[in-house]
């Protein structure tokens, strides 16, 4: 029997929808507008691509959300956490929430505690984990938080006593869900804390996303195994998304580059995806998406969560054209987002964006008004297509790590805004299926496995730890789901710690792999 996987991914402005088959190929796809309410959106781009499927062959559904970023920069819907800190009284000096938005703390900011424990570089207890202490926070919490992140001294060495703690307070708060740091982030006390508080506060918001999806799948007659996309477009089982669910911050952006990398074939390549409101340019290195080195910020909050490198833009096919002081034309930021085949010229709406010129100038033909009837004038289109062409060509210089050449694939349902010529670009390649390469990515989606480490080189060959790290990963990604003979390592990530003793470096391998089959 034909065996699909279904992806699905929830954007601003469109939540598309594609099918995949064994081979890779698209076999159905779909455009739903993205409403208040997200799960209308999904059910119609799912029922619209159901409709030419068999439903009975689909595996495996995967979906991609911009919802737990969604919800931290709008300070919506956020759990409170309370934050236990082991490592007192050497790490009391920058209390948890230290540098954290005001705002943001009064919604999520819950009871805290800094214990003794925890652990030095090597590995080594500092002290005897303060059980008693650990319980009194647990008691505190007890109607005045609904997550608890764990953040230990030393735990991405030795995550004895942050475990341990963890444990302790599943126990005492079994109505609360409880983060280990050294679970969703890297060396950094205070960043790695961040990040776990961020994982803490967003446990509701995706927790209600999957019951919701799964009501959906049900009403649709859909039995398969469903999964999320994190943060390097690889998969989370539904489960695991929710309680992790900061791994899918940044889900939407590598499902449309890795759907460009399948769709194009190409491993290395700048990818520009062109949406309804915004534009993401990323690099694609190995088929996956460049990691940032820099440390990262989400919601204004400091962390060091591994995320893409990303450059964005309020500039898409939604964007608001307007006449600037200086006598020519202004873009964006504004957007007519989803309201784009109401509002905008080509569709009898009163507003003119950027797709309304791309029609004018001949770079795309859709809507239900001829360009002739348009009022806008071919001198005016071209000028603003050229503006629009200079600001991606800076976007695509500032993301390029070097002065080589490389493709560009243009992906998006608004990719007809971008040129086929940019300085720096080889080619510009514009796939078949591309206006939905997100859902394609999400489809195609594989499980993977990251070793997270700090290694002593001078203590150990630098081969000897490599190769632990390798098979670290491997072995996490074959737990994950994925096919053991199949498994690759598609990331090394090597940085020198000049700050701890002997040849100190923080390692991170992944390796990914297509799903076993059941």
């Amino acid at each position: 029997m034909r065996t699909l996987r279904v992806g699905v991914d929830v954007g601003g402005t469109n939540t598309d929808a594609a099918a995949v088959d064994r081979d890779g190929t698209v076999v159905a796809r779909h455009k739903a507008t993205t409403s208040g309410d997200l799960m209308v959106g999904i059910r119609q781009a799912l029922a619209a691509v159901l409709a030419d499927v068999d439903r009975q062959a689909v595996t495996r559904l995967v979906l991609g959300t911009t919802q737990a970023v969604n919800a931290i920069v709008e300070r919506r819907m956020l759990a409170r956490v309370g934050v236990l800190r082991i490592g007192a009284p050497a790490t009391s000096l920058v209390p948890p929430f230290t540098g954290w938005p005001g705002d943001l703390v009064e919604q999520a900011g819950g009871p805290v505690a800094m214990v003794r424990g925890g652990h030095d570089h090597e590995g080594k207890e500092l002290a005897p984990l303060d059980e008693d202490a650990v319980a009194a926070f647990a008691a505190a919490c007890a109607h005045r938080a609904d997550a608890v992140a764990v953040a230990a001294t030393g735990s991405v060495v030795n995550a004895d006593h942050e475990q341990r703690a963890a444990d302790m307070l599943d126990r005492l708060l079994p109505s609360c869900t409880v983060t280990p740091a050294h679970r969703v982030g890297g060396p950094g006390l205070i960043e790695r804390e961040n990040a776990a508080i961020l994982n803490g506060a967003l446990t509701g918001v995706i927790a209600r996303l999957v019951r919701a999806l799964g009501a959906a799948l049900r009403e649709l007659g859909l039995d398969c195994a469903t999964y999320l996309t994190e943060n390097d477009g690889t998969l989370l089982t539904a489960d695991r998304a929710a309680r992790y669910p900061v791994r899918t911050i940044a889900s939407g952006p590598t499902n449309s580059m890795r759907g460009a990398h399948h769709l194009s074939g190409l491993d290395d390549a700048v990818v520009v995806d062109v949406g309804g409101s915004s534009t993401d340019v990323g690099v694609l290195s190995g088929g996956f998406p460049r990691v940032s080195t820099m440390p990262t910020e989400i919601g204004g909050v400091r962390t060091n969560y591994l995320l893409p490198d990303l450059i964005s833009s309020a500039l898409g096919g939604g964007s608001v054209v307007r006449p600037a002081p200086d006598g020519g034309y202004a873009v964006g930021p504004q957007s007519v987002g989803a309201a784009i085949s109401t509002d905008a010229l080509i569709f009898g709406g009163a507003v003119l964006t950027l797709s309304d010129v791309s029609v004018v100038a001949g770079r795309t033909a859709f809507g239900t008004v001829p360009a002739s009837q348009l009022p806008v004038d071919g001198p005016t289109a071209a000028a603003v297509v050229a503006s629009v062409d200079r600001r991606l060509a800076e976007l695509t210089d500032r993301i390029r790590a070097s002065a080589g050449t490389l493709p560009l694939v243009a992906v998006g349902g608004a990719a007809h805004l971008v040129p086929d010529e940019l300085p720096g670009i080889r080619a510009v390649v514009r796939p078949a299926d591309g206006a939905v390469a997100n859902a394609v990515g999400a489809a195609v989606a594989e499980a993977s496995g990251t070793a997270h480490r700090v290694y002593r080189f001078d203590l150990t060959s630098r081969r000897a730890c490599l190769d632990e790290a390798r098979q670290l990963a491997h072995e996490a990604a074959v737990r994950a789901g994925a096919a053991p003979d199949r498994v690759r390592i598609t990331r090394i990530f090597e940085v020198p710690l000049a700050h701890l003793p002997g040849d100190s470096a923080r390692v991170v391998v992944t390796a990914a792999g297509p799903l076993a089959e059941p």
